[in-house]
């Protein structure tokens, strides 16, 4: 797997995340996150056949959302992380 792929799944990890009004430094401080939690998501994330959807739907966002697109292969992951932090 490439630096350049790595770097984008994380990117929309870190937006989709963002979309849910949630701040995953923050999670990881509070220790909301086990170690290795995000490299999980980020890996979970590369094996998403619909990335550039995923894009597209981040890019139409205002404001925070309360749910991921169905296909979304961290939205048990965004979930439980909003349900500790809120």
């Amino acid at each position: 797997m490439t630096d350049t792929r790595l770097k984008h799944h994380a990117a929309l990890v870190d937006r989709m995340a963002t979309a849910r009004g949630l701040d995953l430094e923050e999670a990881a401080m509070r220790a909301d996150m086990a170690p290795g939690d995000l490299a999980d998501m980020v890996l979970r994330c590369t094996g998403c056949t619909r990335p550039g959807e995923c894009a597209e739907w981040l890019d139409q966002q205002k404001g925070a959302v309360s749910e991921t697109p169905a296909f979304c292969r961290n939205a048990q992951q965004f979930a439980d992380l909003a349900a500790r932090s809120g």
